[in-house]
């Protein structure tokens, strides 16, 4: 295999979304030490920026078969509705792809569903955090997320009181935001509890507010710290430990190089995340050996492959013909922004490799296609356009099966284009 192929299709296909017509084969001319400086230093003004939705606050649930909760209703759903929309055209459209890959990355990392949170608003909030620190550092970012109403209301900070203590919070910021699996005890969990409690926030609005009556003011004792601790110096205690480090590039791995096989002990990129660092531990892992490892393979996630399919053809997710059928397809193929199933985030690989979404998926592929302009490849002579698609969609090399199946169908250029999109070389990042 072209190692140099490999390595460039891995940094589209990973940290960036996917190729537009034509990048693909301009990376392979400047090389990957220029690319991958492309994509670390971009432009300072991001002319695909997509303006933010406006949300109101839209107040609280009307009573049950009220005459407001029908529009009540209503408006809640073309908020959501266009929420999912403008994150969709920015991550097709932003000329900041590594940076809108961390947004994503970071929202299956603090994972939380507005299928509980109900509002589109604190939702459009938590996004604009991840887009402020994403590539930034991730001190600013935990303290930014302790404050943040979507994840409060998804842990149910509102019900942690002195009176009623409540451990979800505690328990996910050291398990799986901060630190990880085993780094802590269940009695550290129980005081960071004590030390978040009081914090309030009205579901439409997501502003967070800190009651002290309802505050544990006591000592506590976190990681062998013994003292009067508020929240934000609590924070500030699991992120200058040593795990913390290790758990960020544990995550990066495991989300961007690998999912079955673990980060090698002393990789150069947990110590680079000695400061919290976000982009120094990115350009780590980027200019390192790890993309030219050929057993470092990893599946998209269905968001991930729409994005790039999206990219490759052209195509606006804002101008498909149904958001209903966009959505439903998300749906099947179990994967719909601001809808992450637990707070664990989604899964990885095999997850996404079942019979079934293989069939979801060529359906929605051949819908997507016939939303496209193809002709420019319809222009190309036949037994090119195999190759052709290789260039396009950043695939490092066709299989023989592959190949066989795509030449069987060259002339059917939108066949051809649905196939290619949906073989195990373009779903895998290979």
């Amino acid at each position: 295999m072209d190692l140099k192929r490999l390595q460039i299709s891995r940094l589209y296909n990973r940290f960036a979304f996917g190729p537009r017509p034509g990048e693909f084969a301009e990376a392979l001319k400047i090389g990957p030490a220029k690319f991958k400086n492309s994509l670390l230093n971009p432009p300072a003004i991001d002319a695909g920026a997509q303006m933010e939705p406006v949300l109101v606050d839209l107040g609280q649930r009307p009573a049950p078969k009220s005459p407001e909760a029908a529009e009540f209703s209503k408006l809640l759903r073309a908020q959501k509705q266009e929420l999912t929309l403008w994150w969709l055209d920015q991550m097709v459209l932003t000329q900041k792809p590594l940076q809108e890959r961390m947004v994503w990355f970071w929202h299956g990392h603090w994972a939380t569903s507005i299928g509980k949170v109900n509002y589109a608003l604190p939702m459009l909030k938590q996004n604009q955090t991840f887009r402020k620190y994403a590539v930034g550092n991730f001190r600013d970012l935990s303290q930014a997320m302790l404050l943040d109403g979507a994840l409060q209301v998804w842990l149910d900070g509102n019900e942690n009181t002195v009176k009623a203590p409540n451990e979800n919070l505690a328990r996910e910021m050291m398990e799986l935001f901060i630190l990880g699996v085993n780094r802590y005890t269940e009695d550290d969990v129980k005081e960071l509890a004590r030390v978040l409690t009081g914090y309030q926030v009205p579901r439409s609005t997501g502003v967070v507010t800190l009651n002290q009556r309802r505050r544990d003011n006591g000592v506590v004792t976190i990681l062998g710290k013994t003292a009067l601790m508020t929240g934000p110096e609590a924070i500030d205690h699991l992120v200058e430990r040593e795990d913390c480090q290790k758990f960020l590039a544990e995550r990066i791995w495991y989300r961007f190089i690998s999912s079955s096989t673990a980060i090698p002990k002393g990789h150069p990129m947990i110590s680079a995340l000695a400061g919290k660092d976000i982009n120094q531990g990115l350009t780590t892992l980027l200019k390192g050996k790890d993309l030219v490892n050929p057993k470092n393979s990893i599946v998209k996630s269905p968001v991930e492959w729409f994005v790039g399919v999206c990219k490759a053809l052209e195509l606006t997710p804002s101008k498909l013909d149904s958001f209903t059928k966009l959505n439903g397809s998300f749906d099947k193929l179990a994967q719909i922004p601001f809808s992450p199933p637990s707070v664990g985030g989604w899964p990885t690989d095999e997850a996404w490799l079942s019979s079934a979404s293989a069939q979801f998926r060529i359906v929605f592929a051949s819908w997507l296609v016939k939303q496209a302009d193809i002709s420019k490849i319809s222009e190309i002579e036949p037994s090119q356009r195999v190759n052709y698609l290789a260039d396009l969609l950043a695939v490092p090399e066709w299989t023989a099966r592959t190949s066989l199946a795509l030449n069987d169908v060259q002339r059917n250029v939108a066949r051809l284009i649905a196939l290619a999109i949906c073989s195990p070389e373009y779903v895998v990042s290979q």
